[in-house]
């Protein structure tokens, strides 16, 4: 029996993107690092303060791997 053919992530710079918010800092206070995505191309942060809290808001191309991750931990 043949498995179907696994289909290829788009993580290219025209993927559909999506956004996640993370803390800017950890719980004890230690400032969050920021490092670039070498999982997709489209990705990108920003930081900005949502309900008086300033957060850094990651984008990734959906199907990014990374992305995935993060919104399990979400």
């Amino acid at each position: 029996m043949n498995s179907p053919e696994k289909r290829k992530p788009n993580t290219t710079y025209t993927a559909p993107v999506g956004s996640i918010d993370l803390m800017h800092a950890k719980a004890d206070g230690t400032p969050n690092e920021i490092w670039p995505c070498h999982d997709c191309l489209p990705w990108h942060a920003e930081v900005v303060v949502v309900d008086e809290e300033i957060v850094v808001r990651e984008w990734h191309a959906i199907d990014c791997p990374h992305f995935q991750d993060l919104l399990k931990d979400d």
